[in-house]
């Protein structure tokens, strides 16, 4: 679904990204790890349209949204539904948890607005029961739920989730990465970005890891975890 070729970018004249070349097919979760700076959320926001792209490809499905004739825009790649969830949550803290929700569907999917705010509030039953709360007031994990529940008002094509477990207790951990499972075994592709080596190497069906804006390994989780010298090296294992 998602094809990266030889993709540089970064901020300004700094490069950051080195020629990262990286695929989700349809039906994985496929885990991104490394360690802070290796250039994980930099990729994800050049993947997003939000970074712009140096040299090589993105292509998602049958569209190209960065290449030789065409740089990706945001705007571009959520009419797409390549959706991504940031780090750090972003919501909208004035705003109530359905109005965080409704504006997912800013973009894409407004039609279906009604359906998917049932949906996500199934999925997600606490925020049913806080619709109308702030959502400057909710716990960390329920942010995360929000900021998740929000891309899927956009009835996402493939999910991006930018370190989703961070700052978040181990129990609300534990209730997010079930909840990927469960998306993912709906057959909805993720592509995992993580620090959170353990957890995500449990739900992956592949995996990359960056370092220093380079992928410097791809295989299954197996084969990783049968890497002596890459965990010691790149994951801390």
């Amino acid at each position: 679904m998602l094809e990266v070729g030889a993709l540089r970018g970064g901020y300004g004249r700094v490069e950051v990204l080195r020629g990262i070349d990286l695929a989700v097919r349809p039906g994985e979760v496929v885990a991104l790890l490394g360690s802070n700076g290796a250039g994980k959320t930099t990729l994800n926001n050049t993947l997003s349209g939000l970074l712009p792209v140096f040299s090589g490809t993105i292509r998602f499905e049958d569209q190209t949204l960065a290449g030789a004739s065409y740089t990706a825009h945001y705007t571009d790649v959520v009419a797409a539904g390549l959706i991504h969830v940031p780090e750090g949550r972003r919501v909208f803290p004035n705003l109530s948890v359905q109005e965080n929700l409704e504006l997912g569907s800013y973009r894409r999917a407004r039609a279906s607005r009604s359906r998917n705010l049932e949906r996500v509030l199934h999925i997600f039953p606490r925020l049913k029961e806080r619709t109308a709360q702030r959502a400057g007031t909710l716990s960390g994990g329920e942010q995360q739920m929000l900021a998740i529940g929000r891309g899927l008002m956009a009835e996402p094509r493939l999910l991006i989730l930018d370190e989703p477990s961070l700052g978040l207790s181990p129990v609300a951990v534990e209730e997010l990465f079930a909840l990927i499972g469960q998306l993912n075994r709906e057959g909805l592709p993720i592509l995992l970005v993580e620090q959170n080596v353990g957890q995500s190497l449990e739900i992956a069906h592949r995996a990359y890891v960056l370092e220093n804006g380079a992928i410097v390994f791809q295989g299954t989780p197996a084969e990783l975890l049968a890497n002596a010298e890459l965990k010691r090296a790149y994951l801390g294992l």
